[in-house]
């Protein structure tokens, strides 16, 4: 990482792995003795609820799960650090900018003698955190705790505070740039996929001849298409629909030779996880036999947040069943292509369609509202047209897609190199200065 920054002139061994050498005049000592420990227990009435998240202290996310805790939490204040102490929320920790209350299981830190600012990037990177882990104890193999006790006595860097001051500033201003910089990549990325769905739906509702004469659907969701194309429902095109059956989960077996798909084994491309589902051992008489899937069946997710969710049966090597949260639809080819169908399923029209159909406080379609799903159906000859139109397309966003996804990973293991390379030493930055056009940029907003 040193790269285009300068090392330091005069390096010594730190003696711990996950620091290694460090500059001459830096030294080491146990994480107790720059902090204290914020044990005090509080309602979240008196100070509200933060998450502690990969991305630093925040109020309570929407997402969070919400517990009868009340007044068993722990206090937060400006400035303190919190780290999730469990190994599978590695990462999630930060110096907090508001007051407030976490959860028990959350370790919360005063600093003393070092800089709030230093402790943020250092304690957030990478090494650290795989060391603060390494200290866990635990009776599963990939879920364990780090206690208090335990950190404080991990070895941490001990260096001037100014030096601290200046590689805080640093970092903050060079992972600013970062992460505007992956933040214009994913506002690409979700243009590209509205792009994708946009091109999808003006093919199977407009079709491909932009002059073709129109008439009006008179269905709410495909308002105009062309003259010559039948507006039918998915029932007219289909030969058999129905839905996975319940009670499955007491033949689910990791031995079993027969795939049990759920919702989450949809991609949303139209495709299927095979090798990620469970496996299941059902009896040779059991009624949801009947979901064994064929090649070119089209699978719809009916409930829960992949509700919508669309995928087309590819060629099979194995025997493959459904869910009670799946929906299969067996097309009839003389009618209708698979491909087409699912093209037609995932658009934005059927979409809305699905959007205004769901019944019940949760997210869910019956199969009368698969049945009823509204679809324009051309001849055959155009409807592969359509599909290899919307292949070639698709083979197009999804390349741009891939370069944009790929930019991102670099640009966030960029991040994480650097901010390794600055709080261990790696890279000497006391002579760095705010570049003058971003002083410029902070005195005119002054």
């Amino acid at each position: 990482m040193v790269g285009r920054y300068q090392a330091y002139s005069k390096y010594k061994d730190s003696g711990l792995e996950w620091l290694g050498k460090l500059p001459k005049h830096w030294g080491v000592k146990r994480l107790g003795q720059f902090f204290a420990e914020r044990r005090e227990k509080v309602s979240d009435k008196d100070y509200p609820a933060l998450s502690v998240t990969m991305q630093g202290i925040v109020p309570q996310l929407e997402t969070a799960a919400k517990t009868d805790a009340g007044d068993n939490r722990k206090l937060v204040l400006k400035n303190d650090f919190v780290i999730n102490s469990r190994s599978d929320r590695k990462g999630s920790a930060g110096v907090s900018s508001y007051d407030g209350s976490v959860s028990l299981i959350s370790i919360v830190m005063e600093p003393k003698l070092i800089n709030p600012k230093f402790v943020h990037h250092l304690l957030r990177s990478y090494p650290f955190q795989e060391e603060f882990y390494r200290y866990g104890k635990g009776i599963v193999a990939d879920l364990w705790s780090t206690n208090s006790s335990e950190m404080k006595n991990i070895l941490i860097p001990d260096l001037p505070g100014e030096e601290q001051q200046q590689i805080a500033d640093f970092l903050d201003h060079e992972t600013a740039k970062i992460d505007t910089l992956i933040e214009k990549q994913q506002q690409f990325i979700k243009l590209l996929k509205e792009k994708r769905q946009a091109a999808i739906s003006q093919a199977v509702t407009k079709g491909l001849n932009s002059d073709a004469p129109m008439r009006d659907s008179g269905v709410e969701w495909l308002e105009e298409v062309p003259e010559h194309w039948k507006v039918c429902r998915v029932k007219q095109v289909s030969g058999f629909i129905t839905s996975g059956p319940r009670g499955w989960s007491d033949f689910l077996s990791e031995k079993g030779e027969k795939v049990f798909l759920q919702s989450g084994d949809l991609t949303n491309k139209l495709g299927l996880r095979l090798k990620e589902a469970k496996k299941v051992s059902p009896p040779n008489n059991a009624e949801g036999v009947r979901t064994k899937l064929k090649f070119g069946d089209v699978v719809v997710c009916i409930t829960g947040a992949n509700t919508g969710r669309v995928a087309i049966v590819p060629k099979l090597h194995e025997v493959v069943y459904i869910n009670q949260h799946l929906s299969l639809i067996r097309p009839v080819q003389s009618l209708i292509s698979s491909e087409y169908l699912g093209y037609v399923l995932s658009s934005s029209s059927v979409r809305a369609y699905f959007s205004v159909t769901q019944y019940g406080l949760k997210e869910g379609l019956s199969l009368t509202n698969i049945a009823e799903a509204p679809l324009c159906c051309p001849a055959l000859k155009e409807q592969k047209r359509i599909v290899n139109h919307i292949k070639q397309i698709s083979c197009k966003y999804d390349s741009l897609e891939g370069k944009a996804i790929q930019q991102v990973e670099l640009l966030r293991e960029r991040r994480t190199g650097l901010i390794s390379a600055a709080v261990t030493g790696k890279i000497d930055v006391r002579n760095w200065q705010v570049p003058q056009q971003t002083k410029s940029k902070r005195e005119d907003a002054a």
